[in-house]
């Protein structure tokens, strides 16, 4: 497939199939992924996959997160459980993780990097048949996320991207042309 009809046909798919994902495959994507511009080669990144009986790591911490959302108990127990079925119906998880440098202008090249390498990761998939959304939900802030994935201080969870065969492909959504949003200087 042509490059602009992969970056075009590409879509954040959020239903998948239930079979796995060949962690071997998201390894070689992986591995070609990191091949991003990156400024002083930091390379600030790191992954942490999640599959099979690993995802109830992320659904356990979920569900208490969605119990503590709630006042009343019952309500609770049902947001929980809500959160808990939504995480388990991913097939995989690629957390991406980068350190954070304390020179303001580095964290923003990494960031920057590190946020290529997932669009990389997602074009890469698409192309072999594999979805994905890039999720920044609150509970990437939690530490008991944090520490059921073993994220350390001075780590910033770039995005939790949910990985799978889709089942469901949503349509395009529109984009303003490029054109509508472009300056042109061209006189001193």
């Amino acid at each position: 497939m042509e490059l602009s009809q992969l970056i075009q046909e590409r879509r954040s798919v959020h239903v998948f199939e239930q079979r796995p994902v060949p962690v071997d495959l998201v390894k070689r994507l992986l591995d070609t992924a990191v091949w991003v511009p990156n400024h002083k080669m930091t390379q600030p990144w790191r992954f942490i996959l999640v599959h099979g009986e690993g995802r109830e790591r992320i659904a356990a911490v979920s569900r208490q997160a969605g119990e503590r959302r709630e006042r009343d108990p019952e309500k609770a127990r049902e947001a929980g459980q809500r959160l808990y079925d939504k995480l388990m119906a991913v097939p995989m998880f690629v957390i991406v993780v980068m350190k954070e440098n304390t020179h303001p202008v580095v964290w923003e090249e990494d960031y920057a990097s590190t946020s290529c390498i997932i669009h990389n990761f997602s074009l890469l998939a698409w192309e072999q048949g594999l979805g994905l959304v890039w999720e920044t939900y609150q509970l990437i802030h939690q530490p008991e996320f944090r520490e059921a994935l073993g994220v350390r201080p001075g780590e910033k969870i770039v995005g939790s991207l949910h990985v799978g065969y889709p089942a469901k492909i949503p349509s395009a959504q529109p984009r303003i042309p490029a054109e509508e949003l472009l300056t042109v200087i061209d006189e001193a």
